[in-house]
């Protein structure tokens, strides 16, 4: 039976950043894995968990709503929206309390059922423009 990528795509944002499950991140995570990020890249499980928890601590009701996928292969395309209040200082600057939403696209390699690369695309720079700016 072919492997799922779209579900296992699905399953990674919604179990990681909706439910902050770090099992899901030793499950599907591959231990060499590569995420090329907006800061730079991350390599590995505790790398991700770290700049995860960066992220998660500047914004802690960040919700996550994948809206479209597509897939060729073990290569999986996800277009996302977030929305959430900037309530913690992890940006490096006070928080806002200002609600944010921004929107972004993520590339995902599997091989097999793990997760081996993965590229992110959103304007993270215009996010900690407007957020400074408050």
């Amino acid at each position: 039976m072919a492997q799922d990528y779209r579900a296992l795509a699905r399953r990674w944002f919604e179990d990681n950043w909706n439910h902050r499950r770090d099992a899901i991140v030793d499950e599907l995570l591959s231990p060499t894995g590569v995420g090329h990020m907006e800061g730079g890249d991350v390599h590995g499980r505790e790398e991700f968990k770290a700049v995860r928890a960066a992220l998660l601590g500047a914004i802690p009701d960040m919700r996550l709503v994948v809206e479209d996928t597509i897939a060729e292969g073990s290569q999986v395309a996800v277009r996302w929206r977030v929305s959430g209040t900037h309530l913690g200082d992890h940006f490096g600057f006070a928080a806002s309390q200002r609600p944010v939403s921004f929107r972004g696209i993520t590339w995902l390699r599997f091989d097999g059922d793990h997760l081996v690369e993965g590229w992110d695309s959103w304007n993270h720079g215009a996010l900690m423009q407007a957020l400074q700016a408050a």
